[in-house]
């Protein structure tokens, strides 16, 4: 029976050899070849989501269309009001309503949808609601998501830091050579991924008792970056200037 293959080594850094010397009696310059240090490196980083959407929901059953009418509005500009105060602009609300005939009566239904930026506002918000409206109003669980400035954000950081891992590494394995970095000749993205951040906590079964903590790290957005970089080799490293 044959042994096993052994395992498969991973090269994270290369250097390329020194120029060879001129050969002995010729007079001149050394051929200059160019000396690189190849390397990998990666990186990896999250981010929490920067947005969450609130629903309220609001119902009233009367008799008098008109009676029915104005219980839902007077809650929706109180609503309207304590959002505002919370520093909420107008254009993130948004209001549906709903008017109909049941049996023989009228039932007026509205939906307030408001988007929060701040997570602590928000919940100032809600329990001020809870508070003063009661049972008159029904508030959803939060929905925790990111805006497309904020993954972007996302995705450039990760590459840039990617990038920074491995210049420090090239930067290590000169040192460890007694070689000083040049500048890059080469830096490829070979792998990128994202996973997370698109957990929709109103699907999940236990949704009603994860706590805003879980919410948030449940819609967390996660990046992966790897970057194959060719760095210059300027040469030996200048001690002297190292111990100034």
């Amino acid at each position: 029976m044959a042994p096993p293959a052994p395992p498969l080594s991973r090269v994270f850094a290369e250097l390329d050899p020194a120029p060879s010397p001129l050969p002995e009696g010729q007079v001149g310059l050394p051929a200059l070849s160019e000396r690189e240090v190849h390397v990998s490196g990666s990186a990896e980083l999250s981010a929490r989501p920067d947005r969450a959407r609130v629903s309220l929901r609001l119902s009233s059953r009367k008799e008098a269309a008109a009676a029915a009418r104005s219980s839902v509005s007077r809650r929706l500009q109180y609503i309207a009001h304590i959002a505002r105060l919370r520093g909420v602009p107008e254009e993130n609300m948004t209001v549906t309503e709903d008017f109909s005939r049941v049996e023989n009566t009228y039932q007026m239904e509205a939906e307030v949808c408001i988007i929060f930026s701040d997570f602590g506002k928000m919940q100032d918000v809600c329990n001020l609601l809870i508070e003063k409206l009661g049972t008159s109003v029904t508030i959803s669980p939060p929905h925790f998501y990111h805006t497309p400035e904020a993954t972007d954000t996302l995705r450039r950081q990760v590459c840039v830091t990617a990038v920074g891992n491995t210049r420090r590494k090239a930067q290590e394995v000169c040192r460890l050579f007694g070689q000083a970095l040049g500048k890059p000749l080469l830096i490829k993205e070979e792998e990128t991924k994202e996973w997370g951040g698109h957990i929709d906590s109103h699907l999940s079964h236990s949704a009603d008792s994860q706590t805003l903590q879980e919410r948030i790290q449940n819609a967390t957005a996660y990046a992966s970056c790897r970057v194959f970089a060719v760095f210059e080799i300027k040469g030996k490293e200048n001690r002297r200037n190292k111990l100034l």
